[in-house]
């Protein structure tokens, strides 16, 4: 955080420090030494008059200002980023211009391909029967917070979807978006949220580069953000592309735009198989029987620290 130093005002309080002291030390009359009434006391028993050391006004120092370091870890460095994200200053700022443009506070939406599908990532939160650990009961207010959002598909959400189709006229739902509506642009319009988990999963890597991929997700983020909703990230749990090609993508993104990075990954790490289900031979779905509750569960952990972080308690 970079801090302003105002060498006017730090000059002022210097000056009335000053005149202060000066003022203190001249303005009374020095007391005379009176003499007792019976022995005069030698004038080398007298003691000698004080002396006060005024201090002298000198120019204010040279205040140079130099830019904050960067602490955060860098994006090639994403495996070892946290799972639950805290919020970021972007993201506040972007709460903010969205509180101003009249986005729902306790709306969120699920961004993406099929992995975002609601009994996979965070459906469990409406149905009442989910149970927090002792370390996670403090979420239990952000379940509440944003009860009938977790057990829907969103309009911007479709098996195979990937980052250029989210972004096509053509994907979007005919039943509730309006003809000039790409999908990212439908979801934001009717559920008007204040957050939106991205993740975009299936990537083609025979036919599409990852600079493709990369300039499509930006795309994403900023009319996201525009919108005033908070982009949150989300890393995936496989590797079809090899060389974690789009996790670093990924992580770049939301190392520059300085927004939540959900490091699903990470977290998949601890997982049998990784968090990957070991029934289906794509290596890219997730799990049912482990990887499901898991996502869901770190989902709502990121959910509470953003949006808390967020509005700043």
């Amino acid at each position: 955080m970079r801090i302003r130093h105002n060498t006017k005002s730090s000059l002022f309080h210097y000056t009335i420090i000053l005149v202060f002291l000066v003022t203190a030390c001249t303005s009374k009359a020095m007391p005379e030494i009176q003499e007792e009434i019976i022995v005069r006391p030698s004038p080398t028993n007298l003691s000698p008059t004080p002396t006060f050391n005024v201090p002298t006004l000198t120019a204010t120092p040279e205040i140079i200002n130099t830019p904050t370091p960067d602490t955060r870890i860098p994006p090639d460095q994403w495996q070892s980023w946290p799972i639950i994200p805290i919020a970021t200053n972007r993201s506040i700022e972007i709460y903010k211009k969205g509180q101003t443009n009249g986005v729902n506070p306790k709306a969120f939406s699920k961004i993406g391909d099929c992995q975002n599908v609601k009994e996979s990532f965070m459906g469990i939160y409406d149905t009442g029967i989910f149970f927090l650990q002792d370390w996670q009961k403090d979420w239990q207010q952000t379940a509440d917070q944003f009860k009938g959002y977790y057990n829907r598909d969103s309009l911007a959400f479709g098996q195979g979807l990937n980052v250029a189709a989210a972004l096509s006229l053509l994907h979007a739902d005919p039943a509730g978006c309006q003809p000039n509506e790409n999908p990212i642009q439908c979801e934001l319009r009717v559920i008007n949220p204040a957050y939106a988990f991205i993740r975009f999963e299936r990537w083609y890597s025979d036919v599409t580069p990852p600079e493709t991929y990369e300039k499509y997700l930006r795309q994403i983020l900023n009319l996201v953000i525009d919108h005033g909703t908070v982009p949150i990230l989300m890393t995936k749990a496989d590797n079809v592309e090899g060389g974690h090609q789009i996790n670093t993508i990924i992580a770049k993104l939301a190392y520059e735009y300085d927004v939540p990075l959900y490091n699903w990954w990470r977290a998949a790490q601890a997982l049998p198989n990784r968090g990957l289900d070991p029934e289906r031979d794509d290596k890219f779905h997730i799990d049912p029987k482990y990887a499901w509750t898991e996502q869901s569960a770190y989902g709502l952990g990121t959910l509470d620290s953003i949006w808390k972080g967020t509005r700043g308690f």
